[in-house]
Formats: structure tokens, sequence, C-alpha cells
């Protein structure tokens, strides 16, 4: 019988503050998954492999990599338990595996499972929507760690994406990431990205709209991963029961569309 929340990735150091904020909630722990090589994580019960603690859960909590989501997609379908998304740096191919699983068990997939985050992201929408793309340039600046493998982050990324919805434009189209050389003028109505790596920062975002008269700037730091541990297992006691579909953290703080 399924029992309990699962973490993959439980011996990472994500990993290992899930476990203390799951117990912090007051829920039971199934267990975990790592990667091979992995024999010891203390009194959690650990598994061999994503289906075996899929299959064992109630609902699971997954901070990988991108390289694992196809395979956990499946696995969760097949399973039919509920999974806790926070792995960035999806590709087109990975985004579709995550919505097809969406269709058979209930999703909740963010690129930041941090409260303050997700409401920077719904001012984002509601700004784009209110300064005009032509008078009010678009710029997103964030500094992450020296150990992070992607960029721009998986919450620039959404910052861009709210930032587009409230221009109702597609952010693809509209993207200027990595500029360098002669670039020539800034594009009216682009989405510029600046992505800074160094130390230990844990994660720095700034939205900028700038025009001609004014500058508008909103910015969130994370002084601490604990605050994505919690949130995501404030998700993770959410999303049981829920019907299948892809959900964000905006659901899970009752300010979902």
């Amino acid at each position: 019988m399924k029992h309990g929340i699962g973490i993959a990735g439980i011996a990472g150091r994500m990993g290992q503050m899930l476990v203390q904020e799951v117990a912090a909630a007051g829920a039971p722990l199934s267990g975990g998954v790592d990667r091979p090589g992995v024999n010891d994580i203390g009194a959690a019960a650990l598994f061999s492999d994503i289906t075996g603690l899929a299959e064992a859960s109630e609902v699971v909590i997954d901070f990988t990599h991108a390289s694992t989501v196809r395979v956990h997609s499946r696995a969760m379908a097949r399973a039919g338990t509920p999974w806790i998304v926070g792995t960035t740096g999806l590709s087109a191919e990975d985004e579709a595996a995550l919505q097809e699983a969406g269709k058979t068990i209930p999703i909740v997939y963010a690129p930041n499972f941090s409260p303050g985050v997700n409401l920077v992201l719904a001012l984002a929408e509601k700004m784009a929507a209110a300064l005009p793309a032509a008078r009010y340039d678009a710029e997103i600046v964030e500094m992450h760690h020296r150990q992070k493998v992607d960029a721009p982050s998986g919450t620039a990324i959404g910052l861009g994406q709210a930032v587009a919805r409230g221009r109702g434009v597609v952010l693809a189209d509209v993207m200027e990431s990595g500029r360098d050389g002669h670039t020539g003028a800034r594009k009216d109505g682009a989405i510029g990205f600046s992505a800074m790596r160094g130390g230990q920062v844990v994660g720095e975002h700034t939205l900028l709209f700038a025009a001609a008269d004014e500058h508008i700037a909103i910015t969130h730091r994370a002084f601490d991963r604990r605050v994505f541990a919690a949130g995501a297992v404030r998700a993770a006691l959410w999303v049981r029961g829920k019907s299948p579909g892809v959900y964000s953290m905006m659901d899970v703080l009752g300010m979902g569309v």
C-alpha cells in the first residue's frame, strides 16, 4: 500500500533538506532513490529505482536532473503517483513527456517553489500587461552559485514567460540571451536575459522594465535553499487527491487562474 512522501535525489543537499521539511510538516517519509553508488541515507528506505519509489509513495518530490525527466515521467504515470517537479533546464522533449504524464497523474511543476518568487511572477505578468512593450524594455538579470549547470535559470525563464504572457507573445519569439559582440540595436519587444555565476549565491533575480523616463525593478533574493524545500513539501501535501493535470505553485498558493 502506498504511504508517505518519496524523495528522488534524497542523498543530495536538497534531498536532505526535503527530508527535514517532511518531518517538520509532520508527514511520513516513504524513502528515496538516488544515483548509483549511494548506499546509505540514514533511517529512510533506499529504493533501487524510481519505479519502486513511485509504487511505494503517495507522492514523490523530484529535484534531480533534466536527464531523468522522461524516465521519471513514465514511471510516475505507470504507478499513478502524484509528482512534484522542481527540476530545471528541461528540453522541449522533456516538457512534452511531463505534459503527457499529466494526462494520467496530478503534477506540480514549478521553476521555483518559493512563495515570494511566485508572487513576483504574478506581479511580472500584470506589470507586463500594463507597460507597453514599445516603450518599456524588459530585462531579467540572475545570479547563482558557481556549480549551477543551466543558464538562464529556470526561475529567470519563468519570469520571462510571465512577461511574455502579459504581453500576449511567445517567449521563444522575443527572447534575447547571451549578447556578445556587435549585436546591433535592441529589438522592440525583446525580453533580455543576463546570467551571472559565482561563489555560493542561492539565487538572485531582478526583473527590470526600462523606459526613457523611468525604470521599475523587482528583485527577489533567496538566502537559504530551505525555502524551496518547504514550498515543495507544501505542494506535496496539496496535490494529493487532485485530478490529473499539470499544476503550478500558483495553484498551490491559491492564486491559479
